[in-house]
């Protein structure tokens, strides 16, 4: 069951004087199952970060369709957006985005908070995700205490907890160092084996290896795909790599 579904996306962006227009997204299409965990990948000005924003719904796309759980995301009015996110979507930034005045367990129970959900369940809930990732000990601390893999799991740990259809993920290795690089891509494979839905934009190769399905956007359009199927993660890494060399020089890609 397609939980989400991409249909002709296009982008312009526009000079202040309509003078200069430049197409960042041409016509972009693919759909991602319930359950999938796919990787967008592409050189930078290749349009992968500009759709990742029209999915998120923070950006609005020039023409075509965004349907996420059967909801025409264009359709929906912007004073039900900020809404629609929070009950559809968990997002995942590579530099966090917590809140320094706040605790690590008050900036995942934010989104919660705006709901108006109350402080039992909000407990209730955080409970189990704080296990599976790993930072039940470290939630009365504040941001300025925690390592940057720390962080991330905090991160992870406040896009789930709404319990969203889709998780989106921008570059969410792009601020760790090697060791929590490979602890958070183990972490990303379990949420994503216990049902979540992942979209992942990340320049990084091994990153990508980790996902069942990874897209390669190039001036605008989605180019190419490989699915891993009963790849490792080493040959999956090793797909990717060759992908992206052809792609590099400007080849066709079989």
């Amino acid at each position: 069951m397609n939980i989400l579904k991409v249909e002709d996306i296009k982008k312009t962006y526009t000079s202040r004087m309509g003078t200069n227009k430049v197409d960042a997204l041409k016509g972009v299409f693919f759909s991602v199952e319930e359950g999938e965990y796919v990787a967008i990948m592409g050189e930078s000005g290749s349009g992968k970060t500009t759709l990742l924003n029209i999915l998120a719904a923070i950006d609005k796309a020039s023409s075509g369709s965004v349907i996420l759980a059967g909801n025409n995301v264009s359709t929906i009015k912007e004073s039900e957006m900020a809404t629609f996110r929070r009950d559809n979507l968990g997002y995942v930034f590579q530099d966090f985005n917590l809140l320094d005045s706040l605790s690590l367990e008050d900036n995942i129970f934010l989104p919660l908070v705006l709901k108006g959900e109350k402080h039992s369940k909000m407990v209730e809930k955080l409970a189990p995700i704080a296990k599976k990732l790993g930072i039940e000990e470290i939630l009365k601390k504040f941001p300025y205490e925690v390592s940057g893999g720390q962080k991330q799991r905090v991160a992870i740990a406040r896009a789930l907890i709404t319990d969203p259809k889709l998780l989106l993920a921008d570059e969410p290795t792009g601020a760790l160092d090697s060791k929590s690089t490979d602890d958070l891509l183990k972490v990303f494979e379990q949420v994503n084996k216990d049902g979540q839905t992942i979209v992942m934009v990340t320049h990084s190769t091994k990153a990508a290896s980790h996902a069942g399905r990874v897209l390669f956007i190039k001036d605008g359009v989605v180019f190419h795909e490989i699915y891993k199927g009963e790849k490792s993660n080493e040959e999956m890494y090793k797909s990717i790599s060759d992908t992206l060399t052809m792609l590099s020089r400007g080849g066709e890609v079989e």
